[in-house]
């Protein structure tokens, strides 16, 4: 990871190297705090961030289910954002922010910890590779189960429930695969690691619903905004495992991964990626570079440095 200049915390803009939390900070002993992954992108226009109020609405939802009121509006985030990108000087980049309980009394009742804001941005790469969003990744089911939302929130994207994705990733990276796809409680498909699942059959495109347990990811709704735009039929239902081998084609959806086919699963070969997978990772990415005109409210601008 390229390290940047500035990182913004609670309000100020400090040198990278200097963004620090004390040790017992509550959000790293018990995980209470949740996050986003937004990317921006190099566009005619400048510097644009993908569906940027759609994820900062998401973070609040996420701190609202976690009892975390945030101490700024969604729009002092997003200016922050912007200056953050424009202090550092990028282009295109990767932003995290996270909000968390931090530093107070140690235990398991997080209420009297105050709210930490941070927000970075740094240069990232295709997560999967680009290898892996031209020819597609090997895939394997985990052992491992989503989380369930009997005993925790799926809709929330909260630090702690990483946990899951992480030891499914260990698994699969050590098995020698590059991605592992969870089932839920019920043995139906759920997600990737840090994706959302896709199948095609028939023309007909199919992915989990928010019953399976899944993050409703701001990629997943829209790629399948634009799948019915041009015309297929995309439905939510859900998959079963042995779906993923008989599909016709097979991809997941995300911020760090953004359309990434796959191309075995379970030592399955799939083959190349699928013509129906190859046109929407187009059009998804033409959506994401702010080169198409009927998604243009999708791209949030950095045009001038402004006051956070």
């Amino acid at each position: 990871m390229n390290t940047a200049d500035f990182i913004w915390m609670n309000g100020d803009f400090v040198a990278w190297e200097d963004a620090k939390v004390h040790v017992l900070t509550h959000s790293l002993h018990y995980g209470t705090g949740v996050f986003e992954g937004i990317r921006a992108y190099e566009t005619e226009r400048g510097a644009g961030i993908f569906r940027h109020r759609e994820h900062l609405e998401r973070l609040e939802r996420s701190a609202k289910l976690y009892y975390m009121d945030i101490p700024y509006t969604l729009e002092q985030l997003r200016e922050a954002t912007h200056e953050l990108i424009v202090r550092n000087g990028f282009k295109a980049c990767y932003v995290r922010p996270i909000v968390y309980r931090g530093y107070g009394p140690m235990g398991l009742d997080p209420l009297e910890n105050p709210v930490d804001v941070t927000i970075a941005a740094y240069e990232w790469g295709a997560y999967l590779g680009e290898h892996g969003k031209r020819d597609g990744v090997r895939a394997r089911v985990s052992s491992w189960r989503r989380i369930s939302s009997d005993s925790l929130i799926p809709s929330a994207k909260a630090s702690g429930q990483y946990l899951n994705s992480i030891l499914a990733k260990i698994e699969s990276k050590n098995a020698g695969y590059e991605e592992a796809i969870l089932l839920d409680h019920k043995g139906d498909v759920c997600e990737g690691t840090g994706e959302n699942v896709f199948v095609v059959y028939g023309g007909v495109i199919a992915t989990p619903p928010q019953s399976a347990s899944i993050l409703d990811g701001i990629s997943r709704k829209s790629v399948m905004q634009i799948a019915r735009d041009l015309g297929y039929e995309v439905v939510e239902r859900d998959i079963a495992r042995a779906e993923l081998v008989l599909a016709d084609e097979l991809f997941l959806t995300g911020t760090a991964a953004e359309l990434t086919p796959v191309c075995e699963i379970d030592d399955h070969d799939l083959g190349r990626p699928g013509p129906i997978t190859c046109e929407l990772q187009a059009a998804f990415d033409d959506a994401l570079h702010g080169r198409s005109a009927r998604y243009a409210d999708w791209i949030d601008v950095v045009e001038v440095p402004t006051r956070a």
